[in-house]
């Protein structure tokens, strides 16, 4: 082929091109009163090219050490407030999801179990573990069967017992036989959660003294033939065996990408199972299963059960010493549960006994009143929230409740905030509930969000916890942003995980792709069609069969979505679950540190092994 002939046909394509990119944008142009091309914001860096480690840092911050894990990572740090490493742990396994560091000295993690062929899911551990500051595994519990498998979160009590939340497998005749309705039984099996409490024996195993299970405190009303037959608006202390998720759905996309952040397993995601959904959705709302380009066959195996079985979703647990109570985070529900310990086991399986009376019944549950009846979507508080505790005595707001409000499912923009509300409590430790009401309060005691609240939002884990100074530190999970803020909101102390593996999610995420981005897809106006073409958007592009992503531009354009976290597309591939500030005088950070100086200045040994049984 002549040279000449090889420059006409070149020519040709780039005629070609210019005219399709020119039709595109007659078709699809700015939305009135928007920024033309050349006033759009510069890109923001991608994440290989963001700062990390100690952003800023004032002399309002609360000084002290700042424990976390990071979910690609076996390691797990705590760093000063120079941003600096003081300590860390290795371990055989990434996070299972929550540490602690206990007044002795050691940590106590949670674990993913590497041998676990039974169940896969978002938030899954399965271990637990106890590490010397010089590394050597100290304790371990594995609960990770065809029976159940721990998850996420666990409590260390005063007692030093812990608390540890695990799912439960039911099968469908069981489902069905409590009362689960068949059409909502979208595979074999249920996965309930229950609590158990621990107490460690010997350096492998410990023995179960107390337990509590949700599957002995659920309400049907399909059925006046089957057990546990009511109306759940006259049972707010029961769960709704069918109650119906309004949280939107997640596309595969997402749960590669939660995937390649290290927060679960085997192909599950944290979003709500299919069968929390109920029937298909309805017409106002994209598809919850919308395939992705690319994605190839849809998963089946274990994979695929944990996301239609994992029913509540439970992901943090926190213990009140005073009151005797727990307290739950039920992702799925959209709740915050709290539940009587001064109760037997038996106790706790009934609806009578123990300290206030209730047996294991709930005794307040907040965020979502329509889950019990008391309400619908305007009365809904908190959206797919994370890590519920108490203020603890002796700090701003302390007997109040602390949540992280991811804000995913918002019916406007989403968003997440930090919330504290202070419950209806009596001196007794009862709370006070009108009938045919929902439990209080109205609106939280405290909120912070960020001013433009674009700019801080993380749709799965994430943390915050209230501070001795009455400062508030907050764990932003899928960016891996640590931040320290005053009541008034002020930003006084901002890190950024710098532990990061160094792969690149699977799949493509550049901007324009779509799935990078963790925000929900909104709902489509009424009157909107989705445009034509196949495949993801292009940047600047129209959008495919799916319909456009969540962003400012209308729906039909493509392009880059709208707003970017600045950690570039995806996040910064550091997530972390959550994290803790410990004081200078905190007896387990004092007990560290005189450790950790008669190990040497070689710093931990990595002993990982378990020590072997005398």
């Amino acid at each position: 082929m002549s040279s000449l002939r090889r420059m006409l046909i070149a020519s040709l394509g780039l005629i070609v091109c210019l005219v399709a990119v020119s039709a595109a944008q007659d078709r699809f142009p700015p939305p009135p009163g928007g920024p033309e091309a050349d006033d759009r914001p510069p890109p923001r860096p991608r994440a290989e090219n963001v700062k990390r480690g100690l952003i800023s840092g004032t002399s309002e911050a609360f000084a002290g050490y700042t424990l976390f894990a990071p979910l690609n990572s076996t390691t797990t740090y705590l760093v000063d407030m120079k941003g600096e490493v003081a300590h860390s742990w290795p371990s055989r396994y990434v996070p299972g999801q929550a540490a602690y560091l206990l007044a002795d000295g050691t940590l106590l993690r949670c674990a993913r179990e590497p041998n676990n062929r039974y169940f896969e899911g978002g938030g899954i551990g399965g271990r637990v573990e106890r590490i010397a500051p010089d590394g050597t595994v100290l304790w371990e519990f594995v609960l990770a069967d065809e029976k159940g498998c721990l998850h996420h979160d666990i409590e260390p009590m005063p007692n030093g017992n812990i608390l540890m939340i695990a799912w439960e497998k039911k099968t469908r005749d069981e489902a069905i036989a409590a009362g689960r309705d068949p059409e909502l039984m979208r595979g074999d099996e249920l996965w309930p959660d229950r609590v158990i409490e621990v107490q460690p024996q010997g350096i492998r195993g410990g023995r179960i003294v107390w337990e509590w299970r949700v599957w002995d405190h659920v309400v049907q009303n399909r059925d006046k033939n089957k057990p546990n037959y009511g109306a759940p608006a006259d049972h707010p202390e029961r769960v709704d065996i069918n109650y119906r998720s309004n949280m939107p759905g997640m596309r595969r996309g997402e749960r590669r990408r939660l995937r390649d952040l290290g927060y679960f397993g085997g192909g599950d995601d944290d979003g709500p199972p299919e069968d929390a959904g109920g029937p298909p959705p309805r017409d106002d709302r994209v598809d919850r299963e919308a395939p992705d380009e690319g994605d190839g066959p849809r998963r089946r195996g274990p994979g695929r059960m944990g996301m239609q079985a994992d029913w509540c979703h439970t992901n943090s647990i926190a213990y009140n010493v005073k009151l005797d109570q727990i307290v739950l985070s039920v992702h799925h529900f959209n709740e915050i549960w709290i539940i009587d310990h001064g109760t037997t086991t038996e106790e706790a399986a009934g609806r009578t006994g123990g300290r206030y009376g209730r047996g294991g019944d709930l005794l307040y549950r907040w965020g979502n009143p329509r889950a019990y009846g008391a309400g619908d979507e305007k009365d809904q508080r908190l959206f797919a929230q994370h890590d519920a505790r108490w203020i603890p005595e002796g700090f701003p707001g302390a007997g109040n409740l602390l949540i992280f409000n991811n804000g995913m499912g918002r019916r406007e923009e989403a968003y997440s905030s930090v919330v504290e509300i202070a419950p209806p409590i009596e001196t007794s430790g009862r709370y006070t509930l009108k009938r045919g009401r929902a439990f209080g309060p109205n609106k939280p005691t405290w909120e912070y969000a960020a001013n433009d609240k674009r700019e801080f939002f993380s749709s799965h884990i994430s943390g915050a916890e209230r501070l001795r100074n009455g400062n508030t530190l907050i764990c932003d999970g899928e960016q891996g942003r640590l931040f320290e803020v005053t009541a008034a909101g002020k930003v006084v102390w901002d890190y950024v995980n710098p532990f990061i593996e160094a792969r690149r999610p699977e799949g493509d995420f550049r901007p324009g792709l779509g799935d990078g981005d963790s925000r929900p897809r909104p709902r489509r106006p009424e009157g909107v069609e989705r445009p034509d073409g196949e495949g993801p958007p292009p940047r600047d592009g129209p959008g495919g069969p799916d319909g456009p992503r969540f962003g400012r531009r209308p729906w039909g354009a493509g392009g880059p979505g709208g707003f970017r976290r600045p950690f570039g597309p995806g996040g910064p591939m550091g997530g972390v679950f959550r994290a803790s500030r410990l004081g200078l005088d905190d007896a387990g950070v004092k007990k560290l540190l005189t450790a950790k100086r008669g190990i040497g200045e070689q710093g931990t040994k990595s002993k990982i092994e378990t020590r072997k049984s005398k």
